[in-house]
């Protein structure tokens, strides 16, 4: 069973210490092929079956620069406000590692791609609070290691590891902020904030698939403590590859209470990596850290320098799409979105889909409605995204035009809709097989109608009496009747004019 280390109650952390954070973030980038080989850049396959002789470091075979990978790499660092290098080259960062065949990881050192940005995060209360940007250099890959016998999945206590080089060589993108001070009990916070607002702006670039849940978007949460009033910062520890927003804020506050527990006692924080425990927010030792002197850093020999030309820089500055927080401003001020219905949509995940909806004609608040609702559900029960249902934006503003017209009721949309789902065809055709058209024939309505007042002569007589509103009930009976398919609103006027009210 691990161990769990003392901690101290947070509110006295903050009140006795001011944390600081440094957060790096690794991006797998969505190449076709790997960084220096041609070999595919897939996430899974059968283990060992996406190598070749470069991305296993064999021998006599040399490294081809990725083009693509520079042009995301340049893309990121524009998104970022960074400034973009004029030269940098690659450097060997030398480590032994089961994952790492060649003993070395193609990277960069002092030369970073990108380098001097910020990005605006916003905060749950609205507070921006703006994170500067050390560098986003370029870099591979590792291999992964599956530890097997062991009752925790690391190396420790294992009885033999198993190694799949298929993500060796895969386009990393590593982001790394300046410290980030002065956020106090809000550090953990900031640091949630910070990873999901980076991973909006990855995916409105479409250079990864930014899936935490597959790796190629990773957190290292760096924290430290300093006494309230110091200047000077403490140790630090580095939590390894955090893969979840919440994971990130919590394993920054127990850092934080971890440490904090451990300077009040006499004793000293340890430089070192550290393993995030998901099932009690907890973090576990690693290995003692190292400085950028062990990893013996020298030139890559094998790749010549990059001198991006300014001109090819200012061209992939203009593909840059609208950037997240200016988009989501502009939505919430066109459709007239308060700041909670603003926060469900993009939660949903369905902005692009409602969009796409309003562009084919929908209303904003209709097209949301339909998505973030009923196709949310819809998708919920099926456990896939909404984006795999099987639906367009055009069908959806085509049920949407069909109840605006008064053809539809919203029962009867949703069933059109199920009809659609269900693969029934087009809207109007679910509706021609299903016989869902509203019934609007003044005859076919006045014969329910005279039927529900016969049936309920106390509520005629209501009626008649000046309560029109009771006139609900027999609208009720009508619709009930007709099967939901009778114009509510003409079905009201008729029993107006028969009760002569």
């Amino acid at each position: 069973m691990t161990a769990v280390a003392e901690v101290m109650d947070y509110a006295e952390v903050v009140e006795r210490f001011d944390p600081v954070l440094g957060l790096e973030v690794h991006v797998e980038l969505n190449t076709r092929t790997k960084m220096f080989c041609g070999c595919a850049n897939e996430f899974g396959g059968e283990p060992n079956t996406h190598v070749c002789p470069t991305c296993l470091g064999l021998p006599g075979a040399l490294p081809v620069l990725n083009g693509k990978a520079v042009e995301g790499a340049i893309r990121i660092g524009l998104a970022l406000n960074c400034e973009i290098a004029e030269w940098c080259r690659f450097a060997r960062k030398n480590y032994f590692y089961p994952d790492m065949p060649k003993n070395f990881q193609t990277s960069q050192y002092d030369e970073p791609i990108a380098f001097n940005g910020y990005l605006d995060v916003t905060l749950d209360d609205g507070e921006v609070v703006r994170v500067e940007i050390e560098r986003a250099h370029m870099e591979e890959d590792t291999g992964k290691s599956l530890h097997v016998g062991g009752a925790t999945g690391r190396i420790h206590g294992a009885e033999h590891s198993l190694l799949d080089y298929n993500r060796a060589g895969v386009p990393l993108i590593e982001i790394v902020t300046k410290p980030i001070a002065g956020m106090g009990e809000r550090a953990p916070e900031v640091a949630r904030a910070y990873v999901t607002a980076l991973r909006d702006l990855l995916r409105a670039l479409d250079v990864s698939d930014v899936r935490m849940d597959q790796g190629s978007l990773r957190c290292d949460a760096n924290v430290s403590l300093m006494p309230k009033g110091a200047s000077e910062f403490g140790t630090r520890t580095e939590t390894k590859n955090v893969n979840s927003f919440r994971s990130v804020e919590r394993a920054v506050r127990y850092e934080m209470t971890r440490q904090a527990a451990v300077l009040v006692s006499g004793g000293t924080v340890v430089q070192e990596t550290r393993h995030f425990q998901e099932a009690d927010g907890t973090t576990s030792s690693g290995r003692t850290k190292e400085t950028a002197e062990d990893y013996r850093y020298f030139p890559e020999p094998d790749l010549v320098p990059i001198a991006p030309s300014r001109e090819w820089v200012e061209e992939l500055r203009g593909t840059l799409p609208e950037m997240p927080a200016a988009r989501r401003k502009r939505i919430q001020t066109e459709w007239n979105l308060s700041a909670e219905e603003l926060r469900d949509l993009f939660n949903s995940g369905a902005v692009e889909l409602v969009e796409a909806t309003v562009a084919e004609g929908a209303k904003p608040n209709e097209a949301r409605s339909w998505w973030v609702n009923f196709l949310a559900q819809e998708a919920n029960a099926r456990e896939v995204e909404l984006t795999a249902l099987p639906i367009t934006p055009a069908q959806v503003a085509r049920v949407a035009a069909l109840v605006e017209s008064g053809e539809l009721t919203n029962k009867l949309a949703r069933e059109v809709v199920k009809g659609v789902l269900a693969g029934e065809g087009e809207p109007d055709e679910v509706v021609e097989k299903r016989g869902l058209k509203v019934v609007s024939d003044d005859s076919a309505l006045l014969a329910a109608v005279d039927e529900a007042l016969a049936a309920q002569p106390d509520i005629a007589d209501k009626i008649r009496g000046g309560k029109v509103q009771a006139a609900g009930a027999i609208v009720g009976a009508v619709m009930k009747a007709t099967k939901g398919q009778a114009d509510a609103k003409r079905v009201r006027e008729l029993i107006i004019e028969r009760v002569g009210a």
